[in-house]
């Protein structure tokens, strides 16, 4: 999509990483050059994680990202003037808290070692599950790792149990991982957004709503033909066309009326949870400072409401 579009826009950088929740983007694509569509002004620019999207976006090489929630939250409090215009996928399942074989009972997690990697998703999940089992986060013994280490972690017994998610989960429920807890008892708590930054997102409205009302086009393409979907996503993933399929148990994808009513309403429902979080995360001191949340969702990118 790096092509000129039917506008004078500059056009969209947008960063991603290889993630299940972000590749109708790139499903688009290989629709929109198969039908041979006008091309729209919009670069996908794929990185490595997460992490790199936010240096990305801090550096002024791209004008948008896919990002959790609590990312974007993070990104606003350190000055990034970012707008949510699409909400990618919502956990529902795919976040888990996994124990070694023997602890059977999230009670059980008392005095035991529990990884967890410092971010908002992984706060909210800890937090969740504990208050569950009626336990205080000064119950447990706190191991504070990334989740590329989680699976080394769990296999050399650093830990008795950990917050974690795919594709890192199954890896360790093979390895004998015990799921205790996973996202579904969150509901709306976990999400995956396409953030923007409020320059760009002034400089290209119509290349915006337009690469959204195509990702919603590549949604219904999903549903109705999964398995050639999930042939086309295969090779850049990386994965079998089953492992792609797979891969989206666990997540919810808002269609576009999700979309709309998850970013619309006074105040939106994202927006609420997005407080929420933003408690959440200063309390864990993830936060400098707090931040306000009402300004941080921008609808009028999504189409008209389907009759």
């Amino acid at each position: 999509m790096t092509a000129c579009g039917v506008t004078d826009e500059p056009g969209l950088r947008i960063a991603t990483n290889q993630w299940i929740g972000y590749e109708l983007l790139y499903l688009n694509e290989t629709i929109s050059q198969n039908q041979q569509s006008e091309p729209l002004r919009v670069q996908l620019v794929e990185l490595l994680s997460n992490s790199d999207s936010l240096q990305a976006l801090a550096a002024g090489t791209v004008d948008g990202a896919g990002l959790t929630l609590d990312e974007v939250i993070g990104a606003r409090a350190a000055g990034l003037d970012l707008k949510i215009v699409l909400v990618f996928d919502i956990s529902t399942g795919a976040d888990v808290l996994l124990a070694k074989p023997g602890i059977t009972r999230l009670e059980d997690l008392k005095g035991m070692r529990v990884g967890v990697e410092q971010t908002g998703v992984g706060a909210l999940m800890l937090e969740s599950a504990l208050t569950k089992a009626h336990l205080k986060a000064s119950d447990i013994k706190l191991v504070s790792l990334t989740a590329d280490r989680h699976l080394a972690a769990f296999e050399h017994d650093a830990l008795d149990a950990l917050v974690t998610f795919e594709p890192f989960a199954s890896q360790i429920m093979k390895a004998g991982g015990r799921l205790l807890f996973d996202s579904r008892e969150i509901p709306d708590g976990i999400v995956d957004v396409l953030a923007i930054s409020a320059k760009a997102l002034q400089a290209n409205p119509d290349t915006l709503r337009s690469l959204i009302a195509r990702y919603f086009k590549a949604m219904d393409y999903l549903h109705d033909h999964f398995l050639a979907a999930s042939r086309m996503m295969a090779p850049r993933l990386g994965l079998t066309p089953e492992a792609v399929q797979a891969a989206y148990t666990g997540l919810s994808l808002p269609d576009l009326k999700e979309n709309r009513r998850l970013l619309n309403g006074s105040p939106p429902p994202l927006e609420i949870t997005a407080g929420k979080l933003a408690t959440l995360m200063l309390r864990e001191r993830l936060l400098a400072q707090k931040i306000e949340v009402n300004n941080l969702i921008h609808a009028q990118a999504l189409p008209e409401a389907e009759s």
